[in-house]
């Protein structure tokens, strides 16, 4: 076969809203039709066929969602959950050999709601800390005074018995 066919990264995880790179690189002699095919739980679609230097021609389901180039790589803008599965290319020499490949690619969403718990959970932690910490310096305070009170009327109440003592002898 004169194709030669190279994937550098076949697994891609990304997230929902993600723009994604499927990189590949094709040699053959010639001008060959890249074409690219979308398998999933829900059956195989086709995205996008064209030869390098000429218009590519996008399938209505990636219209505005799909960005080619004459290594054959596509980008794909603002990926979702769904866009999860196999992405298939064919490269096809005009004689009629073809080499493809597959990617495959992993949609996760972010939580947003989870982090956002999280934060707000946080927030409240450190909220009852410094409410804690304030109540115990509050009680600290109280407390000191309340042993200098005590010790002042114990002086006193010593001092009461000293001169009493005095004026009974």
């Amino acid at each position: 076969q004169g194709i030669s066919l190279y994937i550098p990264q076949s697994a891609i995880n990304a997230t929902v809203k993600e723009d994604i790179l499927l990189s590949v690189e094709y040699s053959c002699l010639g001008v060959p039709t890249i074409e690219w095919k979308y398998t999933s739980n829900w059956g195989v679609q086709k995205i996008v066929e064209w030869k390098p230097g000429t218009q590519a021609n996008i399938s209505q389901s990636h219209k505005d969602r799909v960005c080619t180039f004459d290594n054959g790589s596509i980008q794909l803008f603002s990926v979702g959950v769904s866009d999860s599965g196999y992405y298939i290319i064919t490269v096809t020499e005009r004689l009629g050999s073809s080499q493809f490949g597959t990617i495959v690619l992993h949609v996760s969403e972010i939580l947003y709601e989870d982090l956002h718990f999280v934060a707000v959970f946080l927030a409240f932690l450190a909220a009852v800390a410094a409410v804690l910490i304030s109540l115990m310096w509050v009680c600290n305070k109280c407390a000191y005074k309340f042993q200098r009170k005590r010790r002042h009327k114990l002086k006193e109440s010593r001092t009461e018995e000293i001169e009493l003592q005095d004026i009974e002898c």
